[in-house]
């Protein structure tokens, strides 16, 4: 086989390659080539060695896609973390629940003779009985 197929195709995809062509030449698809009788009457009609003559002429319209690895520009870099202390996040969440009581005196969800505070102080009962 000329060298310079075997520096173009794997051993694998010309075997793919090969095998497809034979399998349609067994299967009556029109030759390629012009191959002369007494030529196929040597090779025994042997439809492998016909795509044998036909890759190695390079009459075979065929194409490899190789799918490469993508490369990803710039180093990988550490994830940078935000550190934060226990009263930071205590005084945020105080404030997120504080905004929420206000959402909901404004959407009407608290009752008008419930006060605020005594929602605040079940929450801080509630919490205790589950430590």
């Amino acid at each position: 086989m000329d060298s310079k197929l075997k520096e173009k195709f794997t051993k694998y995809e010309i075997a793919r390659i090969m095998g497809a062509r034979a399998l349609q030449i067994a299967m009556d698809a029109p030759l390629l080539l012009k191959i002369s009788e007494e030529k196929l009457k040597e090779i025994k009609y042997d439809p492998l060695k016909i795509a044998e003559i036909e890759f190695t002429e390079g009459a075979l319209p065929i194409t490899i896609n190789r799918p490469l690895p993508r490369r990803i520009g710039g180093k990988i870099s550490p994830i940078k973390e935000d550190h934060v202390s226990d009263e930071e996040l205590v005084q945020k969440e105080q404030q997120v629940e504080k905004e929420i009581i206000q959402d909901a005196d404004q959407l009407g969800f608290v009752e008008q003779d419930e006060d605020v505070e005594d929602v605040q102080a079940a929450d801080t009962t509630a919490a205790g009985e589950e430590q």
